[in-house]
């Protein structure tokens, strides 16, 4: 059976910068072919307009699905699915789909989408991706313009107009599996790592909380998470289960200058060391590393003796797996490792960690 397409979910409130995420994601797709499913509303169609402008070969116009008929949480079954089963019966398929949710989109009932018949077999939630406006959310507000949110709220009916924005933003950080605490250029350093430590203590076990500006991350920590979110729907439990409305002035209420802050955020280097001895001792080696130095991702091929075949590592936070894939042939007998993570990152140390 062909392997599953990843798919990741972008949710967010209003104003938070999913959009300006998903096209710095695009420019920096790394020769990724990426299909984008947008929750927009109106006639307006501001982040299609966006994203189809941003000029690069991997989010052509065929490429990117607009869903106006609602809240994609209201439309699962009469436009969503659809439009994913159009997605996955095409014959030029994407390596990665990326769903951008209305801003005030439950992020849950369109992961439990992802279990309907003839989808469950194709395609996976790589993880959810919930962005929060850094600056608001420091001052309480959840978004920056909570009057904007209040009204595109008030103008559909299916709303549950009572619930506090504090719970429709429970329910983000409940499924998510990375937090993006955006717009960090708004706080003082001391702020955002306080922001950042009051979120994790908030989510899940083993979500990642990390800081951006403009939305610019890494592909390789936005993507490839491996989460398969969809069989993990009873630990994203949802507060209410309320309908919501829309989030045209996404752009509008993000940064409006165009600068390319590229990923001062991050850094990534390269750790060499020999053969291991152990190949289930050192991925638990790895593990106890990442855990110290607070990795977000490491990846590889390591040389294990004794072994023909070298192993690929791949870990997502403090979670490792590994496979034996092809022989090393012609290549070094070498254990190569790429290790990515937040500005900052003690090199000496973790080198030392690894290698030991």
């Amino acid at each position: 059976m062909p392997a599953k397409i990843p798919a990741t979910v972008v949710t967010g409130f209003l104003g938070a910068g999913k959009t300006t995420l998903i096209r710095h994601m695009l420019q920096n797709a790394q020769g990724k072919r990426i299909a984008l499913i947008i929750n927009e509303f109106g006639d307006l169609g501001v982040d299609g307009d966006i994203l189809k402008g941003c000029g690069d070969e991997v989010c052509s116009e065929d490429d990117i699905v607009e869903l106006s008929n609602g809240c994609i949480c209201c439309t699962v079954a009469d436009d969503f699915i659809p439009t994913m089963e159009a997605l996955l019966a095409r014959e030029n398929k994407p390596d990665h789909i990326v769903i951008e949710t209305s801003g005030l989109a439950l992020p849950q009932p369109l992961v439990r989408a992802f279990n309907w018949p003839g989808i469950s077999t194709k395609v996976t939630v790589d993880g959810v991706v919930t962005v929060v406006d850094g600056r608001a959310v420091h001052d309480g507000q959840f978004a920056h313009n909570v009057a904007a949110v209040d009204a595109q709220r008030a103008q559909d009916e299916n709303l549950d107009h009572d619930t506090p924005l504090s719970e429709l933003f429970e329910d983000q950080i409940a499924c998510a599996d990375m937090i993006v605490v955006n717009k960090t250029d708004l706080l003082s350093t001391d702020e955002a790592d306080a922001l950042t430590s009051r979120l994790k203590s908030q989510s899940r076990g083993g979500v990642q909380v990390i800081k951006a500006s403009m939305g610019a991350l890494p592909v390789d920590v936005l993507l490839g998470q491996g989460i398969g979110a969809e069989s993990d729907l009873e630990a994203r439990h949802e507060i209410h289960h309320h309908h919501h409305h829309d989030d045209d002035d996404d752009e509008q209420d993000d940064h409006d200058h165009e600068h390319d802050h590229g990923h001062d955020e991050f850094e990534s280097f390269i750790v060499t060391r020999d053969e291991v001895g152990d190949a289930n001792a050192f991925a638990a080696q790895v593990a106890g590393v990442i855990r110290q130095h607070s990795i977000l991702r490491l990846k590889g091929f390591v040389a294990v003796t004794g072994k023909p075949m070298r192993l690929t590592l791949q870990a997502v936070g403090p979670r490792v797996d590994t496979y034996f894939d092809q022989p090393f042939g012609a290549t070094p007998r070498q254990t190569r490792l790429v290790v990515i993570g937040e500005a900052g990152l003690d090199h000496a140390a973790i080198t030392a960690a690894l290698q030991a």
